[in-house]
């Protein structure tokens, strides 16, 4: 327990006599209030960045708070409480209003499942992390008539991460640490487990290299746990911490392989160093492979290759350490044909120099060895709340020259020109498109600038490709002090990064009212065969025609108003970060991402063509 607080549980303690129910209540809320005031209130309070405001967590649960709190992105401030100040917090924060989200899943009829059908597997629904459907079930006619067909109240207060489907059943993780597996015809539940830490990950589908193995799901977590699971039931096989740190965390999906598991490592350590008692800064990113069935570890490597060291003292006195960071927010890209495994790293936390941050790397898949490194911005040094705050340099634990957050949160595309040379493309938060040779040590081949970019993009979450074409979304959500805002969806001829078209985001229409409402495009760009899909801040879904960026079709669903086949309560929002998935001529959508400049929502709304 930090210090400080002691005094209040001590007193509250020793009260003389048994209080009465109302007193207690008192003392309780008083309790939960300075517990706050300790540890929340100076980040919360006058949020700035991508901090969320107080009035964000009006709509959690209790679960999700607790999940938070204990085992996700805010178990730093919560470290050492007592259990009853711990309590009093969960009751201070907990919504009085929240939306009722009783469970009441319809569970499927037993029986064996549908068979083979398309999939979408993990992230990029295959090993170059494409985000493209070649078996969608769909064409351009069928586009313009799609409409819900069914919509799932997913018990917490915002989505967050990205669906899974094989085999008819949808696999999501939610905040509050849920898994479930929901048919894809009629939102039946087929199982669900409590996995112990929020999930924002993606699953990927897999086995060990014996026939006899069991066909396990791997995911990660915001505890820094790799976990597989039965596909069949959900029951544990194994857990593994990848990396010590207090801070680290997984959002990247992990990605099977011939038997082995490919997994990244990030962290929270950057929102961490807001608190200017922590020692700022020590995570490294890392990359790591694990055998599937036994998730013993083969290798792992750090993105900086040497760990941090004491390097000077905050202007507060802390003493801080350096270097760090080099995070890696999203899946490793696989190229199997010449033995390497690809990622893109964040910013530097501290003004240590690191070559590797904002770096694309490329890992050895058999040895874990980094083969080579193509850094795109020097010096981007930087941690919460500093970069809106100039004046902040060098005090605290912001970093002495602060850097502007261009890192590669997107995941990297392997594709191939048409004329066969391979090209490694990625998306930057600076607004740029970058495509590298990995047969030629990762050298530059063209880039293109497509937006203003910020930190929160430019190209945040994921761009899509269909071989000849490569497509980006730009969030742009606020001016950067440059350039003007360009939130839309570019497509860039993939050969020379010619732009072929360019469609801006329609103007902000959110069903929410003015509050938190943008039009920007942050969420992964999904594609199929004559048309790209994208979601947008203010919670309309676009389809766009791939050939000349012509609108297709578009469905507000901030607005949704379906009742879900779950019972309880619904809410759409924004949708960001994972894009929507495409699987047998169904559309699934996670509506209510809520973080950042985000609306929160609950919603899985899958479509169909005429919602039948």
């Amino acid at each position: 327990m930090k210090r400080g607080l002691w005094w209040l549980a001590a007193a509250l303690g020793a009260t003389a006599g048994a209080p009465s129910t109302a007193a207690a209540q008192t003392a309780q809320d008083s309790l939960g209030r300075q517990v706050y005031e300790a540890r929340c209130a100076g980040c919360h309070d006058q949020a700035k960045d991508r901090t969320p405001a107080r009035s964000q967590w009006v709509p959690r649960t209790r679960a999700e708070l607790h999940a938070l709190l204990r085992h996700g992105v805010m178990r730093e401030a919560a470290a050492g409480l007592q259990e009853r100040e711990f309590e009093a917090l969960l009751d201070h924060l907990e919504a009085p209003q929240a939306l009722v989200r009783a469970r009441r899943d319809r569970p499927c009829e037993p029986g064996p499942g549908r068979g083979a059908g398309s999939s979408w597997q993990g992230w990029g629904n295959g090993l170059g992390q494409m985000r493209y459907q070649p078996r969608a079930g769909l064409d351009l006619e069928s586009v313009a008539r799609l409409k819900p067909r069914w919509v799932y109240a997913i018990e917490a207060s915002a989505t967050v991460g990205q669906a899974s489907v094989w085999d008819g059943i949808i696999y999501l993780g939610t905040e509050a640490g849920q898994i479930i597996a929901l048919d894809l015809e009629s939102g039946c539940t087929h199982w669900r487990r409590d996995s112990g830490a929020p999930i924002r990950t993606s699953f990927v589908r897999g086995q060990g290299r014996a026939s006899s193995d069991p066909v396990l799901l791997f995911f990660g977590d915001d505890q820094g746990y790799l976990q597989a699971i039965d596909a069949r039931n959900g029951e544990m096989r194994w857990r593994r911490r990848m990396d010590a740190h207090v801070a680290s965390r997984i959002t990247g999906a992990p990605v099977f392989h011939e038997g082995r598991i490919y997994v990244t490592v990030s962290s929270g350590e950057e929102g961490w160093a807001q608190r200017a008692s922590y020692p700022c800064c020590s995570f490294r990113g890392s990359v790591a492979a694990l055998d599937a069935a036994s998730g013993t570890l083969l290798w792992q490597t750090f993105t900086i290759a040497e760990p941090a060291r004491p390097h000077r003292r905050s202007s507060t006195g802390t003493p801080l350490q350096g270097p760090a960071g080099a995070a890696v927010w999203m899946p490793a890209t696989l190229d199997p044909a010449r033995g390497l495994l690809y990622v893109g790293t964040g910013n530097s936390y501290t003004e240590v120099p690191v070559p590797t941050s904002n770096a694309i790397l490329a890992f050895d898949m058999d040895s874990g060895q980094l083969r080579w490194s193509q850094q795109m911005l020097a010096g981007d040094h930087y941690v919460m709340p500093c970069l809106q705050s100039p004046e902040r340099a060098g005090q605290g634990n912001c970093p002495q020259a602060v850097g502007p957050d261009h890192d590669f949160g997107a995941a990297l595309i392997l594709s191939a020109r048409p004329d066969g040379r391979p090209l490694l493309l990625a998306g930057q938060k600076s607004g740029q498109v970058h495509a590298l040779d990995p047969a030629k040590a990762g050298q530059l081949v063209w880039s293109r600038r497509i937006g203003a970019g910020s930190a929160l993009g430019g190209i945040q979450w994921g761009m899509a490709a269909d071989g000849d074409t490569v497509y980006a979304a730009l969030a742009d959500p606020y001016p950067n002090g440059l350039s003007r805002p360009e939130p839309g969806l570019a497509a860039l001829r993939m050969r020379d990064g010619e732009l072929l078209w360019k469609v801006p985001a329609p103007p902000a229409r959110c069903a929410w009212g003015a509050s938190r409402c943008r039009r920007s495009f942050s969420s992964a760009v999904t594609a199929m065969t004559g048309a790209v899909f994208v979601g947008a801040a203010d919670g309309h879904l676009h389809a766009y025609d791939s050939r000349n960026g012509q609108a297709l079709w578009s469905y507000d669903t901030g607005a949704i108003a379906l009742t879900p086949v779950n019972g309880g309560q619904v809410t759409g929002g924004s949708i960001d970060n994972g894009g929507p998935i495409l699987v047998d001529g169904k559309l699934v959508v996670l509506s209510g991402y809520g973080r950042q400049l985000a609306k929160a929502g609950n919603a899985l709304i899958v479509f169909s063509v005429d919602g039948r």
